[in-house]
């Protein structure tokens, strides 16, 4: 019986970025974290069929094929890949490095360059949360069609607001907003994205600006749901949260002010939570500084700061759905380690276990995206998206920051070891 063996003697040329072999990949002597709180299963074997998880059980008794891909994984913890799920890939703050006038073109190129790091960063699923130009659909059928690697993308298309609020596309009263969630979902949305109060980028207005009328929040969200497709809600303001949860919405994103109240209504009506807390807290300074943000942005940053993760402590005790999302580009340096690692070190701060930080990461967004069968869980039939790590991150969440490991839908990524 043979096998190839990937071993730290393999340039790591020869198997990154390679299209996905033909005969079976076996991840051998690896541990699987247990996401349920079980045990984790110890010197495990991983077997890889093309896209999918064929099997996952202990090396003694889970043999691997003749003329398998061996890929030794001794000594790491092995996890679903991580997702993200609020996601600008072309982001473009105010500041001294702000594009102007940006064009089609350049937004594609920079929002695939970002997908990209985002997948080596270890990110497999993402959720994009307003883009411009319909780039996020070109881009995602892009990766979608192999042409090019990325992680896994569900997206809002444009963001869509009442005039002057806080997002791209524009519209007044209730027939417009009904054709503007139309258009979305015709050009291939599977979420939508509605900018029901103001935010920190705002040249104008206040962060707890509530523009949208009642009969336009309920129409945007009815045509929504009755095309089959989820709705989120960019979010300041406790009113306009309040509004929106008796409308139908299925997912807050920031939360900058969500009251006790607001929060209790969530859980009963299983409202999600994405925080996307990193961007109002310390750790985002050095990359404002480095985009050159304007002071008046700064303020407006640090005026929701602390109101911002006293809503994420109170959302973790009020046992709200939470989903991971930064805001911050997915690979972007914050405090020693990624904004998406960083974001769930922050969950467990405000007090989440460490399990549940992780599962906040990877399979509560599944469940969030409706697609809890296929990712978000190591099980035979899933997709084989695998990040490894060199400890249990069940037990300790900055376990994550030594992420060395990359696999989405069996393709090898990244693998440090190889190096």
């Amino acid at each position: 019986m043979t096998y190839r063996l990937l071993s730290a003697a393999v340039p790591l040329a020869i198997v990154v970025g390679a299209p996905a072999a033909a005969q079976p990949v076996a991840l051998v002597g690896g541990n699987v974290v247990d996401l349920a709180g079980k045990a984790p299963l110890r010197d495990a074997v991983v077997l890889i069929d093309g896209e999918r998880i064929q099997a996952v059980g202990p090396r003694a008794s889970t043999p691997v094929p003749p003329g398998a891909t061996v890929i030794p994984m001794d000594g790491k913890w092995l996890i679903p890949g991580l997702m993200n799920m609020h996601v600008h890939l072309a982001l473009n703050l105010p500041g001294a490095s702000r594009i102007y006038n940006e064009t089609p073109d350049s937004m594609a190129l920079r929002t695939l360059d970002n997908a990209q790091k985002s997948l080596w960063s270890g990110v497999t699923t993402i959720r994009l949360t307003g883009s411009d130009a319909g780039v996020d659909f070109t881009v995602k059928r892009a990766i979608d069609s192999g042409v090019f690697d990325g992680p896994r993308i569900h997206t809002a298309g444009s963001s869509i607001v009442a005039t002057g609020g806080h997002g791209k596309t524009e519209v007044n009263g209730p027939a417009e907003f009904a054709r503007a969630v139309r258009e979305q979902v015709k050009a291939g949305a599977t979420w939508i994205k509605l900018g029901i109060s103001g935010g920190i980028s705002d040249t104008h207005g206040d962060i707890g600006a509530s523009p949208f009328t009642d009969d336009e929040l309920k129409t945007a969200i009815e045509v929504a749901h009755r095309n089959g497709v989820k709705v989120t809600g960019h979010t300041g303001s406790p009113i306009a949260s309040e509004a929106a949860i008796d409308a139908g919405i299925d997912c807050f994103e920031h939360g900058y002010f969500l009251t006790p109240p607001v929060l209790a209504k969530m859980r009963k009506k299983g409202v999600w939570y994405v925080p996307t807390i990193v961007v109002s807290q310390s750790g985002a300074k050095a990359f404002y500084r480095k985009i050159g943000s304007p002071d008046w942005y700064l303020d407006r940053v640090d005026s929701v700061g602390k109101a911002h993760i006293q809503s994420l402590r109170d959302a973790i005790s009020a046992g709200v759905n939470i989903a991971l999302g930064t805001d911050q580009y997915p690979w972007e340096p914050n405090e020693g380690t990624t904004a998406t690692v960083r974001e769930a070190e922050i969950y467990v701060d405000a007090g989440m276990s460490h399990a549940q930080a992780l599962r906040a990461a990877t399979s509560e967004p599944a469940r969030m995206l409706g697609v809890d069968s296929e990712v978000g869980l190591l099980k035979a039939g899933y997709y084989a998206d695998i990040i490894a790590v060199d400890a249990d991150p069940t037990r300790d969440i900055r376990a994550l920051r030594t992420i060395g490991f990359v696999m989405k839908g069996g393709k090898l990524i990244r693998n440090d070891a190889a190096r």
